[in-house]
């Protein structure tokens, strides 16, 4: 009897310990996922890509631990598309969210994100990850539109920039911009469906974003989950909390950049004190570069043209991080291609989970990059300023059909009968025109732009439509 029951104990423990270990692997094959995503971030901000004085010892470690991706790009240069290409994987024109006229969604807009689109959230939703949104969300105000409604368990953010719903006795023009203060504009805070604040305390926002993002990571430590922390600064009008004023040498600008890069350290950590490092795979980018005409109030684009706004180097191309220990091989640093849809894409295959096979999706899987067993398998870029394609990259060559010097809110094109043409990987400033020198290669990429025009079909713009009063 003695003997049969130490059986039946050997047998049981044996099957507990084959349990917990089919259920590592089943854990270790679907990763955590966390996308933290700046607004207007310059590609020159960070101490990891060059800035001299703006200290971010976190994300400067993150880069030592994990991968420097340097030639990274968003697909738009302003806000609402940009945001719509990583949380559907495709570009806005195919999804109709840009515009010609009106760039992005505003208060008084009513449309956002359509019904038919598969969400980065709803994807990860049908894989069996607990999701939640938090921070700025510019995909549509109204509650059709919202992150609750668009596979997200959670939401606890602001619905649209920093700058929108300024109140009529602040400061004109932009002079509010300089000295910012928090009664000047009254956008709302959501939590979920409801406004939990209005006008949101700007100054603390940063600060109870990361709280949240680390509550939300502790609560689903034993559950497999999608994090999307996108960031509303340094977006202007800046505001960082008390303990982050002064810090900076780079003035204003660099105190906000240094209490994100203090967020980005309390994730890592919350990550590694539960021990998910290992099994979470975590990127860092921006929708966009910097907002140039802000002065010291935006940001750097280092070495690259332009900024915000532009389909030059400074308007697209992002400073992005990867960090998987254990995956990723700490201090790699990449240059090969990849895009904010990409994140899309290798995102939601790693989680085991479907991507969308009834449509065009723009992003690829970039795994077999990240763990330095391939090659990104992107071969091109595209640069569309609304509906116009503007410019075509391929390999190290990027051709301009049209450009625009500066941001300043007016529409006026320059087009060019013969593209510019630039190689950015000997010119990533883009200073050296080489189109006379190269006729072949622009044929090549006319080729590849009008292959490219065959696979658009414009969806309806969701921008232009305005709630009528």
């Amino acid at each position: 009897m003695r003997l049969l029951s130490r059986t039946l104990f050997a047998c049981l423990t044996l099957l507990t310990l084959t349990a917990i270990s089919i259920g590592d692997v089943v854990a270790k094959d679907k990763p955590n996922v966390v996308v933290i995503f700046c607004d207007d971030l310059g590609y020159g901000d960070l101490g990891c890509f060059g800035h001299p004085t703006i200290e971010t010892p976190y994300l400067d470690r993150m880069a030592a631990e994990g991968m420097k991706l340097t030639q990274f790009y968003s697909a738009s240069s302003v806000c609402t598309p940009s945001r719509a290409a990583l949380m559907t994987g495709r570009l806005p024109i195919r999804s109709g969210m840009c515009s010609d006229s009106r760039r992005v969604l505003f208060p008084d807009s009513s449309g956002g994100i359509p019904a038919s689109e598969v969400t980065f959230a709803e994807a990860m939703k049908e894989a069996g990850y607990a999701t939640a949104c938090v921070g700025k969300w510019h995909l549509g105000h109204l509650p059709q539109f919202l992150p609750t409604n668009n596979g997200f368990d959670s939401y606890f953010g602001i619905p649209y920039s920093n700058d929108m719903d300024r109140v009529n006795d602040a400061p004109r023009g932009r002079e509010s911009f300089w000295d910012p203060k928090v009664e000047y504009w009254i956008v709302p805070l959501m939590r979920n469906l409801e406004i939990a604040e209005r006008p949101a305390d700007q100054t603390t926002i940063t600060r109870r974003y990361t709280e949240e993002a680390v509550s939300f990571i502790t609560k689903n430590k034993d559950n497999p989950f999608f994090l999307y922390l996108p960031h509303s600064l340094p977006h202007v009008p800046l505001f960082r909390s008390k303990k982050f004023e002064g810090t900076s040498l780079r003035g204003l600008y660099g105190d906000v950049i240094e209490e994100i890069d203090w967020s980005v350290g309390q994730v890592l950590q919350t990550l590694r004190d539960n021990k998910l490092d290992q099994n979470t795979i975590v990127w860092f980018t921006s929708d966009n570069g910097p907002w140039l005409t802000f002065k010291d109030h935006g940001g750097s684009a280092g070495l690259l043209r332009e900024g915000k706004g532009t389909t030059w180097g400074g308007g697209m191309r992002e400073p992005t991080l990867a960090w998987w220990p254990g995956t990723i091989k700490a201090g790699r640093v990449s240059a090969e291609l990849g895009t904010t849809m990409d994140i899309y894409t290798t995102s939601i295959t790693l989680a085991g989970g479907k991507v969308p096979t009834d449509r065009v999706v723009d992003g690829v899987d970039l795994t077999g990059m990240l763990k330095g067993e391939s090659a990104s398998p992107r071969e091109e870029v595209y640069y569309y300023r609304g509906t116009k394609l503007m410019a075509i990259r391929k390999g190290a060559w990027k051709a301009h059909f049209m450009t625009q010097e500066s941001y300043t809110g007016n529409n006026q094109l320059n087009v060019h009968e013969t593209p510019e043409l630039y190689n950015l990987e000997v010119d990533p400033g883009e200073k050296w025109n080489v189109a006379e020198q190269n006729p072949d290669v622009i044929v090549q990429l006319k080729n590849a732009a009008e292959a490219h025009r065959i696979t658009i079909k414009p969806a309806p713009s969701q921008l232009e439509s305005v709630i009528s009063k």
